[in-house]
């Protein structure tokens, strides 16, 4: 089972990128949405969170407070740790149900954090990481939720350095200031007849 992992800071271009291999056939696995999905309404997560945390972290609808769920796991790295021992075995779970259904001669898994887990470069094939120069992850996160500069510092903070993404790549495409959507798409389509190949072998 042939597999890709991609990841990269925020606002490098994750998206972007993944969705130019889904518009060429191939089968794509978003942990990020499967972890909105688990502490959606009704979601398998919010009952065991609701339990840990109290009820002040549930929203009205049912869905997790993310704002005050955020709030408390960048004050704490204790909480970041309960909140994630929750739910990083429901998203490994949900992930390896869709890798197996999957098809596809490959197939990518969208994983924000694949760095920082430490085990992911274990299950994946190859690691692509989407890659851009921290001011220019400011500015766009910036332009895109409307964060201050220091929040952004934040949450970058927190992330694995631009550094040690890219010593842990197998492929790179660079999204910076200068990129269109026509040079991505070229080297996307370059990586796609690549990954055709490897899985072929």
């Amino acid at each position: 089972m042939f597999s890709i992992g991609l990841t990269g800071g925020i606002g490098s271009g994750k998206s972007t990128v993944a969705n130019l291999f889904a518009s060429r056939g191939v089968p794509l696995i978003d942990t990020d949405l499967i972890a909105h999905r688990i502490t959606a309404p009704g979601g398998v997560a919010m009952p065991l969170i609701a339990r840990e945390f109290g009820a002040d972290f549930v929203a009205p609808d049912g869905s997790l407070d993310r704002a005050k769920m955020r709030t408390l796991v960048f004050a704490d790295d204790t909480a970041k740790a309960r909140l994630e021992g929750i739910v990083h075995p429901l998203i490994r779970a949900e992930t390896e149900r869709q890798r197996l259904a999957a098809g596809g001669a490959y197939h990518i898994v969208v994983v924000p954090l694949l760095v920082e887990s430490g085990e992911w470069s274990t299950r994946v094939s190859r690691v692509l990481v989407v890659d851009c120069p921290v001011e220019t992850q400011i500015t766009r996160v910036m332009r895109r939720n409307g964060f201050a500069r220091e929040q952004v510092l934040a949450i970058i903070a927190k992330q694995a350095t631009r550094e040690a993404r890219l010593a842990a790549a197998d492929d790179i495409v660079l999204n910076d200031e200068s990129a269109t959507l026509d040079t991505l798409a070229r080297h996307v389509d370059a990586l796609h007849e690549r990954y055709l190949a490897l899985a072929a072998a």
